[in-house]
């Protein structure tokens, strides 16, 4: 006898998992998406730009290249030591004989304490003790601008005087200014046969020349530059 309870029919079960599932997926997409996160990297259009006054555009290649490169080179310029003036250790050197010694030093004395400062050459002074005398001689000569020969009946007796004499002429004889013949105690005529075509100065006025020979000592130190 058949029982009386009833039973669903066939296919009713289905149904409900079906309408759990629908209303799933009503509610995932009535869902809103998640924000992506912004990328590092990547700067949204909508961010703030910085002011004109923060943008600082990389410096040019020029104003880079000035701020390493290496301060200007001094090579080959020429020093003022190199030459004119101080290209010698001496302007004048003064060439006298032993019994002339007071008269040069006055000579001397009135060149290197003049406003000009000549730098001056006296061998009792400035020649190097122990070394040979005519080394010592030309190297005076060598070493200076000017001679001035001390003309002087010791200078013609002595046989070192007309020594250095002959050098200085053999060193520089077409040299206008450079060797200076300052005659003193010397009649005219007693005046060298080798300095006939050099100007004298004569040292009878009252200072015995020796403003004549700064002066044209003077303007031979300007011919230098």
């Amino acid at each position: 006898m058949a029982s009386s309870t009833s039973f669903p029919a066939p296919g009713s079960r289905s149904k409900k998992p079906l309408g759990k599932m629908a209303d799933w997926l009503r509610q995932a997409l009535s869902k809103k998406p998640k924000e992506k996160p912004i990328s590092q990297e990547s700067t949204p259009s909508d961010a703030p730009q910085p002011s004109s006054r923060e943008v600082h555009s990389p410096p040019s290649l020029s104003s880079a290249t000035s701020a390493v490169s290496p301060a200007p080179s001094h090579e080959g310029t020429t020093s003022n030591n190199s030459s004119g003036r101080w290209s010698r250790d001496y302007d004048v050197c003064v060439c006298h004989s032993e019994e002339d010694l007071a008269a040069a030093q006055e000579l001397v004395a009135y060149l290197e304490g003049s406003s000009a400062s000549l730098r001056c050459f006296l061998q009792l002074r400035d020649a190097a003790p122990g070394g040979a005398i005519v080394s010592e001689l030309c190297r005076a000569l060598d070493s200076s601008h000017c001679r001035v020969l001390l003309i002087t009946p010791g200078f013609l007796s002595d046989p070192w005087c007309r020594y250095q004499m002959l050098q200085a002429l053999s060193q520089a004889p077409g040299a206008e200014g450079r060797t200076i013949p300052l005659l003193s105690g010397l009649a005219r005529a007693a005046y060298p046969a080798e300095l006939r075509f050099m100007y004298f100065v004569d040292g009878r006025g009252p200072d015995h020349g020796f403003r004549q020979v700064k002066e044209a000592v003077l303007r031979y130190l300007q011919t230098l530059g």
